[in-house]
C-alpha cells in the first residue's frame, strides 16, 4: 500500500524576476514499511521534496496523496504562496496523526527530561496513540520506547545533560510515540560523529523491521543510501535514478 505519493509535484519560488523550480515534475511512490532515501547534493531538491511529503511547505503545483488522502485537492494552485486558513488546521491534524519528524538538530525541548520529551506528542491533539492509550498503557507504551532506544537509565536526564548520540534518540522515540506510520528524517545523523551515527542508523532500521514503520530520509549519507531498500536520487529537483529492493 502506497502511504505516500506524490503526483507531477513541483515546487517554484520567485526570486525578483527569476523562477527557481527547487522540485521539478516529481512523481513518486513511497511504499508501506519502507526505509527510503532521498539522495542528492546540497541544494538538490531533497529537503524541499520531504518538507512536501510532511505538509509543511505546499507544491507550487501537482496532487499530494497521504494515506489515501489527496491533501490538496480543494485548493487552487494560486493559492498555494501561503496555507489558507481553512487548510491549517487540517495540515496540523494530518501531521500529527499519520507523520513523525526526526531533524538534524533534534529540537527537544530544554526544560522538560527525556520522558517528558518523548511523552509531549501524545498531549497534543487526538493522535491515534492519544486516544487509545490511557494510564497504565502509556506508561507502559513510553517505557517501552525510552527502553528500544537505550535510555532507561537517562530517562530523567535533561537535554542539556545528553550526548548528541542520546538527543537523537529522543527524538526518534518521540517521533514514535503517537504510532503514525510515517517518519520523516531530515539528515538525522548530520550533526553525530560516525560512530553515533552508525547506532542511530541501526536503531532506525531496528524498529523499521520490528515495529513495521516507514522511514523516509533526505540525505547525502552514503551509509543510509546503502542500507535504504528504497533509493530516490534526485539533481536540480529532478529524479535522476530510483532504485527499489
Amino acid at each position: 500500500m502506497a502511504l505516500v505519493e506524490f503526483r507531477n509535484i513541483s515546487k517554484i519560488y520567485k526570486m525578483e524576476e527569476v523562477q527557481v523550480r527547487a522540485v521539478d515534475d516529481v512523481s513518486l511512490s513511497i511504499e508501506e514499511g519502507e526505509f527510503a532515501a532521498i539522495s542528492g547534493p546540497s541544494g538538490s531538491g531533497k529537503s524541499t521534496m520531504l518538507n512536501i511529503m510532511g505538509l509543511i511547505d505546499l507544491p507550487s503545483e501537482g496532487t499530494v496523496v497521504l494515506d489515501g488522502k489527496d491533501i490538496y485537492k480543494d485548493v487552487k494552485l494560486s493559492a498555494r504562496h501561503t496555507i489558507p486558513l481553512r487548510l491549517d488546521g487540517r495540515l496540523t491534524d494530518l501531521r500529527r496523526n499519520l507523520i513523525g519528524f526526526v531533524f538534524q538538530t533534534f529540537n527537544l525541548i530544554p526544560v522538560l527530561n527525556v520522558r517528558e520529551n518523548i511523552e509531549i506528542p501524545l498531549h497534543l491533539g487526538n493522535s491515534p496513540a492519544s486516544v487509545s492509550l490511557k494510564g497504565k498503557e502509556k506508561s507502559e507504551w513510553i517505557d517501552y520506547l525510552i527502553d528500544t532506544v537505550g535510555l532507561s537509565e537517562w530517562k530523567k536526564h535533561k537535554p542539556a545533560e545528553l550526548s548528541g548520540g542520546q538527543r537523537q534518540r529522543v527524538a526518534i522515540a518521540r517521533a514514535l510515540a503517537t504510532k503514525c506510520p510515517v517518519i520523516l528524517a531530515d539528515e538525522p545523523t548530520a550533526n553525530l560523529d560516525s560512530k553515533n551515527g552508525d547506532q542511530i542508523l541501526e536503531l532506525m532500521q531496528k524498529l523499521n523491521k520490528e515495529l513495521k514503520t516507514t522511514f523516509v530520509f533526505s540525505t547525502h549519507d552514503q551509509k543510509i543510501v546503502s542500507m535504504a531498500n528504497h533509493v530516490i536520487k534526485i539533481s536540480d529537483g529532478h529524479i535522476i535514478q530510483e532504485i527499489k529492493n
